[in-house]
């Protein structure tokens, strides 16, 4: 008698969404970065701070300045979008 053959899942079919576009995971990230937010923000508390300009010693200054600048980018980036932006059949 011949052993059967292992049996492979089925493949994906695509219509599945990611582990981070399940509704449970994106409320789990959101959370993790809240928290790391939080967490930047209060380890400002435990240092001295030896800024050259006094607005540098500002507890969260870095935090929100690196928040304000990613921001900005994003922003930016989207109306560059709109100058860079080609045809959906460019590269046929």
């Amino acid at each position: 008698m011949e052993p059967h053959p292992p049996q492979n899942p089925p493949p994906p079919t695509g219509d599945e969404p990611g582990w981070p576009e399940r509704p449970k995971n994106v409320r789990r990230l959101i959370a993790l970065t809240i928290v790391l937010c939080v967490a930047a923000v209060a380890a400002d508390l435990f240092y001295s701070k030896h800024g050259h300009y006094g607005f540098e010693n500002i507890t969260g200054f870095h935090a929100l300045y690196g928040f304000f600048s990613y921001v900005g980018l994003v922003l930016i980036a989207g109306q560059l979008r709109k100058f860079l932006r080609r045809e959906e059949d460019y590269y046929d």
